[in-house]
C-alpha cells in the first residue's frame, strides 16, 4: 500500500506530517460535496456567486473566495469566515468554508472565506495567524468593494482550528490598538492548549497535546495568549456567539470560553447542538448542521441564538 492510500487518521502526527509535506493533503472521497452538488441538492444556492482572490499576505498569498447573491435580501452585515483542519489540513473547497459560505450568502450575508499556511512540521505560530491577520485586514479595506457593507459592519468567524485563529486575531487587533471586527463567531473552537479540559496544562502525550504544540512551536508558544485567546483577557472583545457540539471533546473549551467573556462583561450567545459531534458542518448530510447555520445566520441578523 503507497502513502496515499493509507488513512492518516490511523497514524502519529508526525507521519501525518510527513505524508502531507509530500503528497499534500488527501482528496476527500465525497462524491457530492463539490458546488455543482451542493446547488443541485439545495436549490436556494443556485444564484451564488462566487470568485477566488489572491490576498497579499507579505511573506505569501492568502487564497481566498467571495461569495455574494446579488438576489438576496441584504442582511447588512458581513463576514470573514476561516474553516478549521486541525492546524495541518482543510481547504476552501470542503463544505465546512465552501457549503456555509453558500449558505450564509444565500441569506444575503455575503462571505469571503480565508485559506491560511498550515503547519506541517516547518510552520508554527504566528505563521497561520498572520494569513488570517492579513485577510481580514483587506477586508475592512475593502468592505464596499468585496460585501457592499461599511467596515463596521463586518464580522469575523471559524470553525475548530478556525476559531481558535480568529479568537487569536481578535486578541491581536485589540493588542495593537485596531478595531475589532462587529462580532465573532466561533463554531466549536479550540482557544485552550487542553481543548478537552479547557486548561492550559497539556499532556505532550495526548493526541490533543500534539496538535497543540505542532501548533505553537514551543512550550514557551503553548502559553501565548495569542495563540490560544483563553489564555489572555479578553476585555475588549466584540460580542461573540460560540456552538458547540453536545458530542464533541473540544466542547469544554468552547463553554469555558463563553464563561469567560460573560465573567467580563461581553455580550456572549451559546449555542448548544444536541446530537452533534465536532465537524458536524462539514458534513452536508449530516441533519444538526444546517440548524447550526440557522442558528449563525439568524445570530448573524441580529437575532439571540441559544439553547
Amino acid at each position: 500500500m503507497s502513502d496515499t492510500e493509507v488513512d492518516f487518521r490511523t497514524l502519529p502526527l508526525p507521519e501525518v506530517l510527513r505524508l502531507f509535506r509530500e503528497n499534500g493533503e488527501p482528496s476527500d472521497p465525497r462524491p457530492d460535496i463539490d458546488t455543482s452538488s451542493l446547488k443541485r441538492r439545495f436549490p436556494r444556492l443556485g444564484n451564488v456567486e462566487a470568485r477566488d482572490l489572491k490576498i497579499d499576505g507579505g511573506v505569501r498569498p492568502v487564497p481566498a473566495r467571495l461569495y455574494r447573491d446579488a438576489s438576496a435580501e441584504a442582511c447588512g452585515r458581513a463576514l470573514v469566515w476561516v474553516h478549521g483542519g486541525a492546524f495541518i489540513g482543510g481547504h476552501l473547497d470542503m463544505p465546512e468554508s465552501n457549503w456555509l459560505a453558500l449558505e450564509l450568502a444565500a441569506q444575503g450575508i455575503p462571505v469571503l472565506a480565508l485559506d491560511y499556511v498550515k503547519c506541517l512540521g516547518d510552520v508554527h505560530f504566528p505563521e497561520p495567524s498572520d494569513d488570517v491577520l492579513a485577510g481580514w485586514r483587506y477586508a475592512v479595506a475593502h468592505t464596499e468593494e468585496l460585501f457592499g457593507v461599511p467596515a463596521g459592519s463586518v464580522l469575523l468567524g471559524g470553525a475548530s482550528a478556525g476559531g481558535n485563529l480568529t479568537a487569536g486575531v481578535v486578541a491581536r487587533l485589540r493588542d495593537a490598538g485596531a478595531g475589532v471586527p462587529a462580532g465573532l463567531i466561533l463554531v466549536y473552537p479550540v482557544v485552550h492548549p487542553n481543548g478537552p479540559e479547557a486548561s492550559a496544562e497539556v499532556d505532550p502525550e495526548s493526541e490533543h497535546g500534539h496538535l497543540a504544540l505542532n501548533f505553537a512551536g514551543s512550550r514557551d508558544g503553548l502559553r501565548d495568549p495569542h495563540a490560544f485567546a483563553a489564555l489572555g483577557p479578553v476585555e475588549g472583545f466584540p460580542s461573540t456567539m460560540i456552538v458547540v457540539c453536545e458530542r464533541d471533546q473540544l466542547r469544554p473549551s468552547g463553554e469555558a470560553f463563553a464563561t469567560q467573556l460573560g465573567d467580563a462583561g461581553i455580550p456572549s450567545a451559546l449555542h448548544l447542538e444536541r446530537g452533534a459531534d465536532h465537524g458536524h458542518i462539514n458534513e452536508p448530510s449530516d441533519p444538526t448542521a444546517l440548524p447550526t447555520i440557522a442558528a449563525i445566520t439568524k445570530w448573524i441578523g441580529g437575532g439571540v441564538a441559544t439553547s
